[in-house]
C-alpha cells in the first residue's frame, strides 16, 4: 500500500485498533505488494520525516520539561518551587496537544483526546488538583520515550540508507572489485528494505505509544461503552422488575397462606375445642348423678383432644416442619418420603451444612408438594428426591415414573410452589410429558 502524505486516508475517529494503525504507518507488515514496494511507499518517507521532526521536538521538549521537574521538586521546600512545577506540567498538557496535531498532519492519524475529567471547586492558590494530573505527567513520559525511540531508530534507519547509498559509489571508488560488487548491491537493496522497516515499525510504536499516553477512547469505543452500559442498565430493570413481581408474588401468597390459616383455625382446631368444652360440661354436670354417662363424656372429650392435636401439627407443619429445625433438611425429606405411600428413594446426604432456613423450607415444601400429587395423580409405581448443593445454590430434582401431564395451573398448588421458589431468586423448571412421567427441578440461592 503506498500512501504519499498529501494522499493520506481522511482523518477517521471511529476507530483505533492495532490493524488500522498497521495499514496507515505500517503497511507493509501487512504483507504483498506493499511489502515489496516498501522503500519507495509514501508511508515510509512520510515516515521518516515524522521519525526527524519528533526527534528534535521530542528532545526539545524532554529538556524542557525534565529540568522544569527536576528543579520543581528540587526547590519545592521555597515558595518558587511549586509554581515552576505546575508551570511545568501545564506545557507538558500543551505539549501533549501539539502531538497529537502534529501526527494527525503528518500521518493523517487522529488521537482522540482524553475525556475532559470532573471540574474540581475552583480554590485560590491551590496547586493539587494540577500536581495530580494524569495527563500532565502522562505527556512528559511521552516526551522521554519518544525521544529514546526516535533518537534510537532513526540511528539505526540512517545507518541502513546510508549503507544502502554508499554500496552503488563503491566502484568508482575502485577499491572493490566485480565480487564484492555482486555481494554488495543486494545487501545494499536489504539494507534499504531494513531502513523503511525501522522507519515504519518506529512510526507504528509511536502511533500506539502516543494512544496509550495521551489518547482517550475513540467514538466507537465511547458508543461500545454506552451500549453496553445500556444493556447492564435494561438488564438491572429487568431484573427489578423480574424482582417486584415475584416480592407481590410471595406477598399475595403469604396473605393467601394466612387466610388460609385462619380458615383451618376457624372450621377446624375452634370447631373441636368448643366441642370439647360441651364435652367437659356435659361431664361436670352429670358426674354425681350418672357416672357412667360422665366417663362417656370424658372418653369423647380425649377423643375430640386427640383430633384436636393432630390437626395443629399438620397445620404447624404447613408452616415451617418443626423437624427441619430439629434434624435438618435429610431427616424432613425422609420424612416426608416415609410418609409417601409410593417407594421413593432420597439421596439429600449432608445437603443442610451451609444452606439458609428459607431455602431448605422452601425445599421441603417443594418435595411435599410433588410428593403429594405423586402419590394422589401420578399413578407412579416409583419416585426418587434428589439434592445438592452446587456453588451457591440448592438443587431439588423430584422425579416419577408415572402418567405426567402436570402443569403448574394458576391458584394450584405447583403455582404457589413457583412464586415462593421465585419470590427467593430462583429457578422452577417442570417437565412433565404426558406417558412418561415427571420431573420437578428447582434452584434456590443457598444464603435464602
Amino acid at each position: 500500500m503506498s500512501t504519499a502524505p498529501q494522499a493520506a486516508a481522511p482523518p477517521r475517529p471511529d476507530e483505533i485498533a492495532l490493524a488500522d494503525d498497521v495499514r496507515l504507518v505500517a503497511p507493509m507488515l501487512t504483507g504483498g505488494r506493499a511489502l515489496a514496494l516498501a522503500p519507495v511507499a509514501g508511508a515510509t518517507w512520510a515516515g521518516a520525516g515524522q521519525v526527524v521532526l519528533a526527534a528534535v521536538v521530542s528532545l526539545a521538549a524532554s529538556v524542557l520539561l525534565v529540568t522544569g521537574v527536576a528543579l520543581g521538586v528540587g526547590l519545592a521546600v521555597l515558595v518558587v518551587g511549586v509554581p515552576l512545577l505546575v508551570l511545568t506540567l501545564v506545557v507538558a498538557r500543551g505539549y501533549g496537544t501539539g502531538e497529537r496535531a502534529r501526527l494527525r498532519a503528518q500521518l493523517g492519524v487522529v488521537v482522540p483526546p482524553p475525556a475532559p475529567g470532573p471540574e474540581a471547586p475552583y480554590r485560590p492558590l491551590s496547586w493539587w488538583p494540577w500536581l495530580r494530573d494524569a495527563r500532565s505527567w502522562a505527556a512528559v513520559a511521552h516526551a522521554l520515550l519518544t525521544c529514546l525511540l526516535a533518537w534510537t531508530a532513526g540511528s539505526v534507519a540512517l545507518s541502513l540508507a546510508a549503507f544502502a547509498l554508499v554500496v552503488p559509489a563503491a566502484p568508482f571508488a575502485g577499491r572493490v572489485n566485480g565480487l564484492h560488487l555482486v555481494l554488495l548491491v543486494p545487501g545494499a537493496l536489504i539494507a534499504l528494505w531494513l531502513a523503511a522497516l525501522v522507519v515504519q515499525l518506529t512510526n507504528l510504536a509511536q502511533v500506539r505509544l502516543t494512544r496509550a499516553l495521551l489518547g482517550g477512547r475513540s467514538r466507537a469505543e465511547a458508543e461500545r461503552a454506552a451500549r453496553a452500559a445500556e444493556q447492564r442498565a435494561d438488564v438491572a430493570e429487568g431484573r427489578a422488575e423480574h424482582l417486584r413481581e415475584t416480592r407481590t408474588a410471595a406477598v399475595v401468597a403469604a396473605d393467601e397462606e394466612r387466610r388460609r390459616i385462619e380458615r383451618d383455625l376457624h372450621d377446624g382446631a375452634q370447631q373441636r375445642l368448643v366441642a370439647l368444652g360441651v364435652e367437659l360440661g356435659v361431664a361436670r354436670r352429670t358426674a354425681a348423678q350418672d357416672p357412667a354417662a360422665a366417663v362417656a363424656a370424658i372418653d369423647a372429650a380425649h377423643g375430640e383432644v386427640k383430633e384436636v392435636l393432630a390437626e395443629l401439627r399438620d397445620l404447624v407443619r404447613g408452616v415451617h416442619p418443626a423437624v427441619l429445625t430439629d434434624r435438618g433438611l435429610d431427616a424432613a425429606l425422609s420424612a416426608l418420603a416415609a410418609r409417601c405411600p409410593v417407594p421413593v428413594d432420597v439421596d439429600a446426604h449432608g445437603v443442610g451444612d451451609g444452606v439458609g432456613s428459607q431455602a431448605q423450607a422452601a425445599a421441603y415444601f417443594v418435595v411435599a408438594e410433588a410428593l403429594t400429587n405423586l402419590a394422589k395423580h401420578a399413578t407412579a409405581t416409583r419416585g426418587s428426591v434428589r439434592a445438592a448443593v452446587e456453588g451457591d445454590r440448592l438443587r431439588i430434582e423430584v422425579a416419577d415414573d408415572g402418567a405426567g401431564g402436570a402443569h403448574a395451573a394458576p391458584g394450584g398448588g405447583l403455582d404457589g410452589l413457583r412464586r415462593r421458589v421465585e419470590a427467593l431468586d430462583g429457578t422452577f423448571h417442570l417437565v412433565s410429558p404426558a406417558g412418561r412421567g415427571t420431573v420437578l427441578t428447582v434452584e434456590v440461592p443457598c444464603a435464602s
